[in-house]
């Protein structure tokens, strides 16, 4: 991992991205327990892009395997709607802001601006 990388990724991980992969993996763990929803919990792998972001690259199923499979076509997208749903909705989408209010108004606090 280059340092510039490695030096963002300690920045990102202080200043909140331990709390967002633990709500991906929060998510995936809610998805393995509906068991419907086991090919779906890609929370474990978004986690990780979650917890170090900086160096990563992220390529299509399909391209990555140079095949299309279940989770690529109509199956696939279904999938992706009950993800959304049931554990990628409104408190995942949302949390991103959360972290940053809650910091920023820590930092505010401990200032004495607010």
């Amino acid at each position: 991992m280059p340092f510039l990388s490695l030096l963002l990724n300690i920045l990102w991980v202080v200043t909140g991205g331990i709390w967002m992969a633990a709500g991906w993996l929060l998510a995936a763990v809610l998805m393995v327990i509906t068991i419907v929803g086991i090919p779906w919990a890609v929370g474990f792998t978004i986690a990780w892009y979650t917890l170090l972001p900086f160096g990563q690259t992220a390529v299509r199923r399909d391209e990555f395997r140079g095949r299309e499979d279940i989770g690529t076509g109509l199956l696939g997208t279904l999938g992706n709607i009950l993800w959304f749903v049931l554990a990628a909705g409104g408190w995942r989408s949302t949390s991103g802001g959360a972290v940053g209010l809650a910091i920023t108004s820590s930092a505010c606090l401990r200032l004495g601006r607010i």
